[in-house]
C-alpha cells in the first residue's frame, strides 16, 4: 500500500475539516513512519491507542516481481547452496515434466529469474494445489535435468554436458539461456565436430542463432569437402535443404578461388623476386667480376671463393652465351632475347647511368623516348613489381639484422 502525497488539495481540504486541532509535519529524517506533534494551543483530543503503524514509505515498498531478482544476485549465496536446493527440490512450486513422464521439482522464482521465457510459460499455467506443471518435450530427461540443474547454478558435470550438447544447445535458444549456449559452443568447437555430423550441427546452428559455430562449420566443410560431401548428412541436406547446398558449394568455389590466387601472387612475388636478384648479379659481373667472367680492366683470379648472389650462376652462363652467340638478334635466340631484356630492365631501374658499368645501358636510356605508350605502361609496371620485392628484401633483412 502506497502513501498518498502530502501536497495535494485532498490533504488540504482534510486538514482543514479537523477544524485546525492538528499542526501536521513530516520530519525529513523519519523513513519508516509519520509522526503527529500535537499543537499546544489546540484543545485535548482523545485518540484511541490502538492505532495501527502507517505504511512505509513508497521509496521503501518492494515488489514481488523485484523479490526473485534480488535473490538471484545475490553473491553472498555460493553456487554449492543452489546446487543442493535442486537436487533436494525443498519447497518446489514447479513440476518440469520431461518426455519419458518423469518429474524434475523446481521454484517458480528461480525459473522466471533464470530464464524469461519459461517464467511467461509458467506464469501462463494453471496453478493446481499450489504447483504449476509445465512439460518440456522432444528432448531425454537427462538432458532436462541437466538444463534445469545450469538454471539453478551454471553447474554440470563435462560428462553430461558432451552427452547432450545438441538438446542443450536447442533448449538453451528456445528459452534464452545465453550463458548455456556459450558452453555448449564451446563442446562442440572443441574436438565435438566430426566429418560425420558438421552438416547436422551447421543446420542447428543456423537454426539456434549460433553465427560463431556456423562460420566453425563452413571452414570445415571448405576444408574438408571432399569427404564431407560423400557422408550422409550430406546426402540428408542435399534432399532436405538444396538452397544450403548451393550455398556451401559457393563457399567452396569462393576459398578455392582465393586460394588459386594467393598461390599465383605468391609465383608472381616469386619472379619478380629473380628478377630483382638477376639485377644484382648483373651490377655484381659487370661491376666487380664472378668467377670466370668480368669486366675487361679487371683481372679474376682463380681460387675465388662462392659468391654471395644465388641468380649469378645462371646469369653468368647466360651472359657467356650472349658474348658467343651468332645470332644475337632480339627475336631471333631465346636465351639471347632474355638477355635484350635483362639489360632493358635494368636500365629502367639504374639511377646512375653515368658511372654505370653494365653494357648498353645508356643505349636502352635513349630507346625507352620512342617507345610507344603502350610499351611503356607495360615497363612501369614491372619496374614497380621489381621495386617492391626489392623494398621487401631489405626491409626483411634489416627487422632480421636487428634481433
Amino acid at each position: 500500500m502506497a502513501s498518498p502525497d502530502l501536497h495535494t488539495s485532498w490533504l488540504s481540504a482534510a486538514v482543514e475539516s479537523f477544524g485546525g486541532s492538528f499542526n501536521i509535519r513530516i520530519e525529513e529524517g523519519a523513513a519508516d513512519s509519520v509522526e503527529f506533534f500535537e499543537d499546544p494551543t489546540s484543545p485535548v483530543c482523545n485518540l484511541p491507542t490502538n492505532i495501527p503503524k502507517p505504511p512505509p514509505v513508497t521509496g521503501k515498498i518492494q515488489s514481488r516481481a523485484t523479490v526473485p531478482r534480488q535473490l538471484a544476485n545475490s553473491d553472498c549465496v555460493p553456487k554449492d547452496t543452489w546446487d543442493r536446493l535442486f537436487k533436494e527440490g525443498f519447497g518446489a512450486d514447479v513440476h518440469v515434466i520431461a518426455e519419458n513422464g518423469s518429474v524434475i521439482p523446481a521454484h517458480y522464482a528461480l525459473l522466471t529469474v533464470a530464464s524469461p521465457v519459461l517464467g511467461n510459460l509458467l506464469q501462463q499455467s494453471k496453478l493446481r494445489n499450489g504447483i504449476r506443471c509445465i512439460k518440456i518435450a522432444g528432448v531425454p530427461h537427462g538432458a532436462v535435468y541437466v538444463f534445469i540443474r545450469f538454471l539453478y547454478s551454471a553447474c554440470y558435470d563435462e560428462g553430461d554436458v558432451k552427452k547432450f550438447v545438441l538438446h542443450l544447445l536447442v533448449l538453451s535458444h528456445f528459452y534464452s539461456v545465453p550463458s548455456l549456449k556459450r558452453v555448449c559452443i564451446n563442446h562442440l568447437e572443441q574436438g565435438w565436430l566430426t566429418s560425420d555430423n558438421v552438416i547436422d550441427v551447421l543446420q542447428l546452428a543456423r537454426d539456434c542463432d549460433a553465427p560463431r559455430l556456423t562460420l566453425f562449420c563452413i571452414r570445415m566443410v571448405v576444408g574438408n569437402f571432399k569427404s564431407i560431401s560423400s557422408t550422409e548428412g550430406w546426402k540428408v541436406m542435399r534432399r532436405a535443404n538444396p538452397a544450403l547446398e548451393q550455398e556451401l558449394l559457393e563457399f567452396v568455389v569462393e576459398a578455392d578461388t582465393r586460394k588459386q590466387d594467393r598461390l599465383k601472387k605468391i609465383e608472381e612475388k616469386t619472379v619478380y623476386l629473380q628478377l630483382h636478384e638477376a639485377m644484382e648479379a648483373l651490377v655484381h659481373i659487370c661491376r666487380d667480376g664472378c668467377r670466370t667472367i668480368g669486366p675487361r680492366d679487371k683481372v679474376l683470379k682463380a681460387s675465388q671463393e662462392a659468391c654471395s648472389f644465388p641468380a649469378c650462376k645462371g646469369l653468368e652462363s647466360l651472359v657467356r652465351h650472349f658474348s658467343n652467340c651468332k645470332i644475337k638478334v632480339p627475336g631471333g635466340c631465346v636465351r639471347c632475347k632474355r638477355m635484350w631484356q635483362i639489360f632493358e630492365l635494368h636500365s629502367r631501374i639504374c639511377e646512375e647511368p653515368d658511372s654505370c658499368k653494365v653494357p648498353l645501358c645508356s643505349h636502352f636510356k635513349e630507346k625507352m623516348l620512342q617507345q610507344t605508350k603502350k610499351d611503356e605502361v607495360k615497363w612501369k609496371v614491372l619496374v614497380s613489381k621489381v621495386r617492391a620485392a626489392r623494398n621487401a628484401v631489405s626491409l626483411f633483412s634489416s627487422r632480421r639484422s636487428s634481433f
